[in-house]
């Protein structure tokens, strides 16, 4: 949960305004999670900095999230009926965005004299490339827009991912061979193909509780709107939507130390103990965190956990940000 009071370089990700919170002359971060214990990748590198005028905030980052060392065994089974194991090569399925940010506050005549209110606003120009070893691969270009709202001790936000719909257009291409192989195993052989990403509304709201002078505590709800049809699982879905709530809290302490708590993915599925398949479980997602900021370097470690019926899947997430000043 971050729409409402992300504020650094990694929002280009979460919510595009916050961006326009980086005051230092540059900052950096970089990301890097081990999905599913290992099985997949997911990378994240960023740089932000005010422009000259200081009326707005550019963001430059890229994405890429991979499967590596997949087995391609196209071309175990030779014409002759055959095995051969030194045909088996290693791809990878790859997906890459490169993100261009702009962000910047914005005032309305309403609140200029209310110093208790602070509104941003920010946009993603996003490019993706995927690719499936050299068999296919695909390009595509959308847009995200977000906002943020600071109203007394409250936080806002929202973000419209895809706003456009972002459309990816596949091209394949095989060898004489594998084209061979897959007639044979009655797959269609195609040449292009499009994938669509509708849009997507994530909003959010915040407060922060000062317990005492050095300790604070914040909580924030998100809800992901989906517009793709109903979902399997989501706990509410109103055709076409499907409506995925999820909650963070964050106590900070003498602003270096962090604590983080979440739950998300809420789905109701068929319970493995049930041989009718008419029992449904609710399950969700936990998520648990650590942070520590010295000075303009900050450190955050996270542990997620599918929460499977029958074995967990963990996930562990790093993250480093650096403020450089000029001066």
């Amino acid at each position: 949960a971050q729409v409402a009071t992300v504020n650094d370089v990694y929002s280009a990700f979460w919510n595009p305004a916050g961006i326009s919170f980086v005051h230092s002359d540059m900052q950096l971060g970089i990301m890097h999670s081990e999905y599913f214990s290992g099985i997949a990748k997911y990378d994240y590198l960023g740089t932000a900095f005010p422009m000259k005028n200081k009326k707005g905030v550019i963001g430059i980052s890229a994405i890429r999230f991979a499967i590596d060392d997949i087995p391609y065994t196209l071309n175990l089974v030779q014409p002759d009926g055959s095995i051969d194991y030194t045909k088996i090569k290693a791809i990878s399925s790859q997906d890459y965005a490169g993100l261009i940010t702009y962000a910047r506050p914005i005032s309305f005549k309403r609140f200029e004299n209310r110093k208790d209110v602070d509104i941003r606003v920010g946009g993603n120009f996003k490019i993706i490339h995927r690719s499936i070893g050299t068999l296919a691969n695909a390009w595509g270009a959308g847009i995200d827009l977000g906002v943020q709202a600071k109203i007394g001790a409250w936080k806002f936000g929202a973000v419209g991912k895809d706003i456009t719909t972002t459309y990816t257009i596949w091209s394949f291409s095989f060898t004489d061979r594998e084209k061979q192989v897959l007639a044979q195993t009655d797959n269609e052989i195609v040449s292009k193909s499009g994938e669509v990403a509708t849009p997507r509304l994530i909003l959010g709201a915040a407060r922060t509780f000062a317990i005492n002078k050095k300790i604070q505590l914040t909580p924030e709800v998100n809800l992901d709107v989906t517009t793709d049809g109903k979902r399997y699982g989501n706990v509410l879905n109103i055709k076409p939507f499907s409506f995925d709530p999820r909650l963070g809290v964050e106590a900070g302490y003498s602003s270096i130390f962090y604590v983080r708590a979440g739950i998300g993915n809420f789905q109701r599925i068929l319970s493995d103990k049930d041989t009718n398949n008419e029992k449904k479980v609710l399950l969700f997602q936990p998520t648990l965190g650590l942070g520590v900021k010295i000075k303009n370097f900050a450190i955050d470690y996270s542990f997620s956990s599918l929460n499977m019926q029958s074995s967990s899947l963990y996930s562990h997430f790093i993250s480093l940000k650096l403020d450089i000043h000029r001066k």
